[in-house]
């Protein structure tokens, strides 16, 4: 198969959660190349006549979307779908309009309440009549990934929704970016990634993080430090864990059946990851990441190896989904 990898242009002094993106490429093109096709790579800037030029001089049978942002913007990712979809061409991945909508925290957010989904109570600027409960919340960008501009200093205690909307538009300025306030859950913290298949979306081994080096009145959160700041105290005290006691089964089963009801009812496809929180009120949906990173030291990876599949074997089948479009 002529599979095209379509990539986010990274410059030479990108930062860390923008390289990142080359070494999903490598590892890909690995596994694809193991997998016996034939592959060339291509990197989208807001340029699209050049790609939409390549896809039409060239066209693949095939293009594998790692694209995650376009000239900074994470929003703007859905735009290589939404051109793939326009042009005809087949892609792996969730599509265009899941992704548009699963990309908008606010959005998702929307539709989870919707279906009856537990997810924190939060607002914006926007939607400032959402129901409001005093106590910590986290500010965070509507559309970004890579946890940009999160620390420690986005958790703010909110006892009315007026310091909620103020604090929204302070991070919002600060950033270039719009943002929301979402009702911070005290309590442990977890990841499952899910994979497609032809029985269904199969939910991999699922993920803690583990606070527990963390100082007494520091918050639990894996903020922009424990992502990508190799030497900072949080990205080396934020390790994640696959072994539980086994009082956790019914907590891991319902994880497990959320995750599977999240992909499916919002339309994902091929591969995609939800995070939680759990206090004593039980699990709630944080985020849902259509397009995760499948770097080899990534969550994704790590959940694929404890899961026991090989990474070469959950590539193909991303690839089976887009080609046989088995989305959920």
């Amino acid at each position: 198969m002529q599979i095209l990898l379509l990539h986010d242009a990274v410059a030479a002094d990108a930062p860390p959660e923008a390289q990142d993106t080359l070494q999903q490429v490598t590892a890909v093109s690995a596994a694809l190349k193991q997998l016996g096709h034939s592959i060339a790579t291509f990197a989208v800037s807001d340029d699209f006549a050049a790609l939409i030029t390549r896809l039409r001089e060239a066209p693949p049978t095939l293009v594998f979307n790692l694209v995650e942002s376009i000239a900074g913007y994470d929003a703007a990712a859905v735009a290589v779908p939404a051109l793939l979809d326009g042009l005809g061409v087949a892609y792996t991945g969730t599509r265009c309009a899941n992704m548009a909508l699963a990309n908008d925290k606010c959005a998702a957010k929307t539709l989870l309440e919707q279906l009856h989904l537990p997810t924190p109570e939060w607002m914006n600027e926007a939607q400032p009549s959402h129901p409001f409960r005093a106590d910590k919340y986290i500010v965070k960008a509507r559309f970004e990934h890579a946890s940009r501009g999160l620390e420690d200093d986005a958790i703010i205690q909110c006892d009315s929704a007026e310091r909620a909307l103020q604090s929204i538009r302070a991070r919002s300025a600060a950033l270039g970016r719009p943002c929301f306030a979402e009702r911070f859950i005290h309590g442990r913290e977890f990841n499952l990634s899910i994979l497609a298949g032809r029985a269904g979306p199969q939910v991999l081994a699922p993920a803690e993080i583990d606070f527990s080096a963390f100082p007494a009145g520091k918050a639990h959160m894996v903020g922009y430090r424990a992502k990508w700041m190799e030497t900072s105290f949080e990205y080396n005290n934020t390790p994640r864990r696959f072994d539980f006691a086994a009082a956790d089964a019914p907590l891991l089963a319902e994880l497990n059946a959320l995750a599977r009801r999240t992909f499916s009812q919002l339309g994902l496809g091929g591969y995609a990851r939800v995070d939680f929180r759990v206090d004593g009120d039980g699990p709630w949906i944080l985020e849902v990441n259509a397009n995760p990173c499948i770097a080899p030291d990534a969550g994704f990876a790590a959940a694929l190896a404890h899961t026991g599949l090989r990474y070469e074997d959950a590539i193909a089948r991303i690839i089976d989904a887009a080609s046989t479009h088995i989305h959920a």
